[in-house]
């Protein structure tokens, strides 16, 4: 990033910071629905991350990320919205997947500075909303399609997007995506990825709980291996037991296979089962989710918020060829008057790897993260991953996160 750019953006965040006016941290619960009014928007994230892997030198990335954009006033049925979004590295001892140096491991955090989002909403048919243009598109738990918003360069579609719940009690969403803008930027040979893709996903509820019914067709003309259709079904839904307590329960199955540009041949299955329990603040989950490899191919989801899934250490954003198998125990802990601020999560998970296709242990993960919420401005993350591998491919890693969220 030029010296100007790396200035404008500083200068951006300083005056920012000053205004009483920009509030809310990322870290916070969603954005409630955009007043009728329109207006600016703001948010920025500071963020240390810290990565000892065996192989590569130690890595040291600080990186600063702000957003800063407007949403104009809702008029016959239709409202515009732009932002733009900058990643500075205030410290850059890693491999950015673009520059280097090889000698780190990879921290996915470019600098960047380009446009995120611009769209047009229209909502002028009944309880039907239509979204236009460059776009975050987050279905479901982000498993298939999500935004990376792990990443400070956030992943964007340019798409056509509708929403209707017109065919009560179902909610439908399509969506038509002509372009990927993922998180390695405009910089990247893989930043940006040309797309036929159909995104289909209908929710409804029922007595046991949500129903989800989805379908991904992804055609990826400069990325052929990732093309792919995926069908598949979840329920996930929660009964309440004695004495305070509630089972919390989730199954999902799909199968995907090749589409588009794809040259292979495969039929792939996934399937997850989760049980928990939750008493208070404490909610406990052991889960098994199963990705299918054949020794060739493997089950796939390149749109998908990927960090949430398989460990934090990131060690297997791609499902290896035979397969993967996570078991994991999760347990978390709302804390509702922490000493400092306003609220904060706690929260620890462990999980086994093992390969699908042979009998392979890839290794073990522990994960640890505390959340504080400290207003309505700004809050603060600490975050660890270690990674304990047991084949040379997969190598021994440990992650260290320190992050603070501040939003308009």
């Amino acid at each position: 990033m030029s010296s100007f750019r790396r200035a404008a953006l500083l200068a951006l965040l300083v005056g920012a910071a000053s205004s009483p006016a920009y509030a809310q941290s990322s870290a916070l619960p969603p954005v409630a629905a955009p007043s009728p009014a329109g207006g600016f928007l703001f948010e920025s994230r500071l963020r240390y991350e810290g990565v000892r892997q065996d192989g590569f030198d130690d890595a040291t990335a600080a990186t600063l990320r702000a957003r800063l954009g407007w949403e104009s006033p809702k008029r016959s049925g239709f409202r515009f919205l732009m932002e733009g979004e900058a990643v500075v590295a205030l410290v850059a001892d890693y491999n950015d997947t673009i520059h280097g140096p090889s000698t780190y491991p990879v921290v996915a955090d470019p600098e960047a500075f380009e446009l995120n989002r611009l769209q047009v909403t229209w909502t002028g048919l009944p309880d039907t909303e239509v979204v236009l243009g460059r776009q975050r598109i987050v279905l479901g738990n982000a498993r298939f399609v999500g935004n990376v918003g792990f990443r400070q360069n956030e992943q964007t579609f340019d798409a056509i997007k509708v929403t209707t719940r017109a065919f009560e009690p179902l909610t439908v969403t399509w969506a038509w995506v002509d372009r990927v803008h993922r998180v390695f930027g405009d910089d990247s040979p893989v930043g940006e990825w040309r797309s036929d893709s159909h995104l289909i996903n209908v929710e409804t509820a029922s007595p046991a709980g949500k129903v989800t019914a989805y379908g991904y067709l992804l055609d990826f003309d400069n990325a052929p291996a990732q093309s792919s259709a995926t069908w598949g079904a979840r329920l996930e839904g929660s009964r309440p037991l004695s004495s305070g307590w509630s089972a919390l329960y989730a199954v999902e199955y799909a199968r995907q296979s090749e589409y588009g540009a794809n040259p292979a041949r495969f039929d792939l299955d996934y399937v997850l089962v989760s049980a928990g329990l939750k008493r208070g603040p404490v909610t406990g989950t052991l889960a098994l989710e199963h990705l299918d490899g054949n020794g060739s191919q493997a089950f796939q989801t390149p749109l998908a918020t990927l960090h949430a899934f398989q460990g934090w250490a990131d060690v297997f954003l791609t499902t290896p060829r035979d397969g993967l198998r996570d078991v994991s125990a999760t347990v978390s802990y709302a804390v509702a008057h922490p000493p400092i601020g306003r609220s904060g999560v706690l929260t620890a998970a462990w999980r086994e790897l093992h390969e699908v296709e042979g009998s392979a242990r890839y290794g073990s993960e522990l994960d640890l993260s505390a959340r504080l919420v400290l207003d309505d401005h700004w809050a603060v993350e600490f975050k660890g991953a270690h990674f304990d591998g047991a084949l040379a491919a997969f190598p021994d890693r440990d992650k260290v996160w320190v992050a603070f969220d501040y939003r308009f």
